[in-house]
């Protein structure tokens, strides 16, 4: 993945100190009756021999009905090591030219490892004293899951 990604979306959509937003955010999961934001990864721009592999601009309106029907409890996914993925065909693509969709879906071990060390620099460099435990937490879990769990996760699991 790209490095900068991180740091990009970070520095642009947060003002203040990063720490005190995420723990402002944690800090709603210990209330009861809040039906609280889901948080989804997309990356618009991976290629395949130079090329990008989704085509992008209005296509990624599909995407989104994609999270849509996600957030309204469709059973459009499967779990990975690095989260819930698109079960085959859950993404519209009708009228799209082929897409090799089990590469745009395809968990590349080292990559996600090396974005790991992305983020934990990305800790360490910004926000040393101020990263909540709860981030750290889920950083040592995702390098164990990327260490342990098949990346050839079933649909059907």
């Amino acid at each position: 993945g790209d490095k900068d990604n991180l740091k990009a979306v970070v520095s642009t959509q947060s003002t203040g100190n990063f720490g005190d937003y995420v723990k402002h955010w944690l800090s709603f999961g210990d209330k009861d009756n809040l039906k609280l934001p889901q948080i989804f990864h997309v990356n618009w721009f991976r290629k395949q021999d130079g090329k990008f592999i989704w085509p992008g601009f209005g296509d990624n309106s599909r995407v989104l009905e994609w999270i849509f029907n996600r957030t309204d409890s469709a059973d459009n996914g499967y779990e990975t090591a690095v989260g819930i993925l698109p079960k085959p065909g859950a993404i519209n693509t009708e009228g799209l030219p082929p897409l090799d969709m089990e590469k745009l879906f395809s968990i590349d071990k080292s990559e996600w490892l090396e974005e790991c060390d992305a983020v934990q620099k990305y800790f360490n460099d910004q926000i040393p004293e101020d990263t909540p435990s709860q981030l750290q937490e889920e950083l040592v879990k995702l390098r164990e899951r990327l260490n342990t769990q098949s990346l050839e996760a079933s649909v059907n699991a």
